[in-house]
């Protein structure tokens, strides 16, 4: 369909000289020759090479910006200015030139049609004219990042790299365009929303997050202000290939399939609260250029450059873009290589003996025993079956499924034929959840029926599996697809597929959330098997041990180390569920000699319901020989206590993350050894040494909380702690950019991962961790870390627990301890006079205020991770005079 617009013509100009944050010096006008045609078009550009010019910088390259609709150069400014002032700092200099397309911005108004074809055109003359000859990183957003994929194509040569913002080429035939481009491309809104009125641009200008300022918006408004410079805005849309017959059409889609053929570094940054250009256009551009470094802003939306700070973003990457491989990933590892993680549902694939038990199954009644022979018959079944409905290796499969025998049949099932599971467990929350599985993209989602009830009324993707039988009606409902059973029967006999390599990828694995928003992290078959590998050195689990996890993700590895596990009763989203009894009476089933594992809220609650513990409980738990604790940090009176209850086991506490399970590692008789040594420190907690060939080091902080140091095993030296071992994560889950910073100023070619823990090791090598870097407080006497404090506070005995958080900007902060008391506090309040006076003696600093709450705000997951971040926030809003709402 072609649509008639108002098409006026008019002048190229300047933009006005107070446009906030644009440098009126970066604005030029250039007349370019139309190719096709005898004369010229003028265009309005940002461009900083008179500026470089002045200051002598060479520029090493250029970036060549292209808005998309209805927005202008103005989209770019930031990026101008930062290359520009980065250039002035005696840093690598790049040029940058952001284009106002013809009809758009202040460029000249053509009064004629520009379809796709004729506008990588345009932008081809405009290059010309410039005489730009590379190394050239195209940057595009919208329609513009199509246009400048256009480029891209035709100057193979020139090209350098590939850099985009929410964009798409191609829209897939069985699904619809979305549905505000639907509306305005109606020819009885198509006019007035995009031309008479501002309607379209006023839509757009409205999908900030955060919202706008006036004078930003006022400023994208400025080419805008009459329906006569409006005619581009309705032609970009209009010229939107809505079927194959569009005019448009065949250029797109010579552009989406050339950038197949761009093997240069690429770029995709990704807002994913986009209306326009959801999550799907991003795995399409993801298929066409496998190669290229993803990153998606939580949180950010269509107006990307708007949301977030792109502009470093964009231009350390492009500095460092030749340092990495292609994809993005550190390099392959070279470990040697061990059994697969589904070795043992091999080898004891015939044997009648217990694999798993879950003590409270979902059905009710007694508790569900799983043999071996049943187990390893069930994945296999499961693995073919799932082969037989066309899930492939390298195919995403999201598990909502509560942990027991069904979650850990489907998770070998998946390992065994390739397919990627992505585990984030519910302790996340109905928001964590959907922020994780949306941005994970899965093909196929296998749920229980709350998730998968999730599921269908959140929209998240994938096919879906359930994991039990519905009549039609309710499976319709639900929009499942196949059901385990199904799987099972299809399975039944059928070939497996061959089987993963170590280095393909096994997981995408989620964070707790306690720190930001969660991340997936990503281990190669290898990777997992380390982990493994790594557990087993360590605690002596294998074969016959019974494996007591109240942390899901360590009952689901008791089959890859040939470990009966055993799921204790308890809601896995609230590890204070957990009881003594109930710990005790799994470690009836696990057998002398059993390892029991459980999270720091977990244990605080099993020591505290131990009075209902009978003499058979007793003895069962005076045969565990190994405990563990870990997930936050343990404080030591809490492991005594739960050696008391263990009396023959030796307490540990691992001191790892999703990223790397298993550190360091130290015994209560190693904490108390550690104490004594170190008894004037700067405090911490003592979590031991690296345990086998893991290494640490210590990035040393400067005076503004920065870790610039580089890494070092020197002893005193508090900084963020880096860490290296063969069972470290492959990578970030299209977080490019929080990759590179994990792994930045570590040596290439080797896998390290900066940890944000802030810490340091003594003179026998012990790491004491002392906060998180977004916890650290610049005061007027320098850098404090929190955790040392706390600990001192804690010593008081009308103190439960307490956070050491900070107000006022950096480097004049001044310390709030927040504290829990005992009893408990029935509200918030000014700590009494009594309280203060024993907190600011319990510490050699000064602390500005005591405040006394309920509890402190804690992550879902552990329930024992405090955000002081948020908590400083809150802090500081009832200091000001606001209400004494509890945090």
């Amino acid at each position: 369909m072609r649509y008639r617009l108002p098409l006026a013509a008019s002048a190229a100009s300047l933009p006005p000289a107070d446009l906030p944050g644009l440098d009126p010096a970066h604005s030029r006008l250039i007349d370019v020759p139309e190719s096709g045609t005898t004369g010229a078009r003028k265009w309005h550009l940002l461009d900083n090479a008179a500026t470089l010019s002045a200051i002598g910088a060479a520029p090493v390259g250029t970036i060549l910006c292209v808005h998309g609709n209805p927005t202008w150069s103005y989209l770019w400014r930031r990026l101008v200015s930062r290359a520009t002032d980065a250039a002035t700092a005696g840093e690598e200099a790049w040029r940058v030139i952001a284009v106002d397309q013809l009809d758009m911005g202040y460029s000249e108004r053509t009064g004629q049609r520009r379809p796709l074809a004729r506008r990588v055109r345009d932008l081809s003359d405009l290059t010309d004219a410039l005489a730009l000859d590379g190394p050239v990183v195209t940057f595009g957003h919208d329609w513009g990042g199509v246009v400048s994929l256009g480029w891209a194509v035709d100057h193979p040569e020139s090209l350098a790299g590939v850099m985009l913002l929410n964009t798409a080429v191609h829209q897939p035939e069985d699904t619809p365009i979305p549905a505000p481009l639907r509306l305005a491309l109606r020819p009885s809104v198509l006019g007035a929303a995009t031309v008479a009125t501002p309607a379209f641009l006023e839509t757009t200008l409205a999908l900030a997050h955060p919202p706008l300022q006036q004078e930003v918006k006022d400023a994208y408004r400025a080419p805008y202000r009459d329906a006569s410079r409006r005619g581009g805005i309705g032609a970009f849309v209009a010229d939107i290939p809505v079927d194959a017959n569009h005019e448009s059409a065949a250029e797109l889609e010579r552009i989406a399939e050339g950038i197949r053929e761009l093997k240069l570094p690429t770029l995709l940054l990704w807002g994913p609260r986009d209306p326009i250009f959801s999550d799907r256009y991003l795995d399409d551009l993801i298929d066409r250029m496998p190669h290229a470094d993803v990153h998606r802003f939580e949180g950010a939306g269509h107006l990307l450059a708007e949301d977030v700070d792109y502009s470093a973003a964009a231009l350390a990457w492009v500095r460092d873009r030749e340092e990495d491989p292609a994809d993005g990933t550190p390099p392959a590892t070279t470990e040697a290589a061990s059994p697969p993680l589904w070795h043992y549902l091999d080898e004891l694939g015939d044997s009648s003996d217990i694999a798993l038990i879950e003590m409270a199954p979902r059905s009710g009644g007694a508790p569900r025993r799983v043999s071996w022979r049943s187990l390893s018959g069930r994945v296999r079944q499961i693995a073919a079956g799932l082969a037989s409905i066309g899930v492939e290796k390298g195919d995403r499969v999201s598990l909502l499924v509560p942990p027991g025998a069904d979650l850990t049949a489907v998770l070998y099932a998946c390992l065994r034929i390739g397919a990627i599971v992505v585990v984030a467990d519910a302790g996340l929350g109905l928001k964590g959840l959907t922020r994780a599985v949306r941005g994970a993209r899965p093909d196929y989602v296998i749920g229980a029926p709350p998730g998968l009830a999730a599921a269908r009324v959140l929209g998240w993707p994938g096919i879906r599996i359930s994991t039990a039988r519905y009549r039609a009606t309710a499976a319709a409902a639900l929009q499942v697809s196949h059901s385990l059973a199904e799987l099972v029967e299809l399975g039944r006999g059928a070939p497996l597929p061959p089987a993963p390599t170590t280095q393909d990828t096994a997981a995408v694995l989620f964070t707790s959330g306690s720190t930001g928003p969660a991340k997936g992290v990503v281990y190669t078959h290898a990777q997992l098997s380390a982990v493994r590998d790594a557990l087993a050195a360590q605690y002596g689990v294998g074969v016959g041990t019974g494996l007591v996890a109240g942390f899901a993700p360590f009952a689901l590895l008791g089959p890859a180390l040939g470990a009966r596990s055993i799921t204790p009763d308890m809601n896995v989203t609230s590890p204070k569920s957990l009881t003594a009894a109930s710990v005790a009476a799994a470690v009836a089933e696990a057998g002398d000699g059993s390892v029991v594992f459980l999270s720091p809220a977990a244990l605080a609650n099993v020591v505290a319901t131990t009075d209902a513990l009978t003499r058979t409980d007793r003895k069962r738990l005076g045969g565990v020989r190994t405990f563990l604790s870990a997930g936050a940090p343990v404080a030591e009176v809490l492991l005594a206590a739960a050696a008391e209850l263990m009396p023959m086991a030796i307490p540990h506490t691992p001191y790892g993350m999703t990223e790397a399970l298993l550190i360091a590692d130290i015994t209560l008789d190693g904490i108390r050894e550690a104490a004594s040594a170190e008894a004037n420190a700067a405090g911490g907690v003592c979590v031991g040494a690296a345990i086998g060939t893991t290494r640490i080091r210590i990035s040393a902080l400067d005076d503004t909380g920065n870790a610039t140091g580089e890494p070092s095993a020197a002893p005193g030296v508090t900084g963020e702690i880096v860490i290296s071992a063969p069972h470290l994560k492959n990578h970030y889950d299209r977080l490019s950019l929080t990759d590179r910073e994990s792994r930045r100023g570590t040596p290439l070619g080797e896998r390290w991962h900066r940890t944000g823990d802030v810490g340091h090791l003594d003179a026998s090598g012990r790491l004491w961790v002392e906060g998180r870097l977004g916890h650290l407080i610049g005061t007027a006497d320098g850098v404090v870390t929190p955790v040392g404090p706390e600990q001192r506070i804690e010593t008081i005995a009308e103190v439960a627990r307490a956070a050491v958080v900070g107000i006022g900007p950096w480097g004049t902060s001044h310390l709030v301890a927040v504290v829990e008391t005992v009893p408990a506090a029935r509200r918030v309040s000014l700590a009494s006079m009594a309280l203060a006076a024993g907190v600011r003696g319990s510490v050699p600093l000064s602390v500005a205020a005591v405040l006394v709450v309920p509890r402190l705000p804690t992550d879902i997951r552990h329930n024992s991770k405090i955000d002081r971040a948020a908590l400083a926030v809150w802090a500081g809003a009832i200091l000001e005079g606001g209400r004494m709402t509890r945090p």
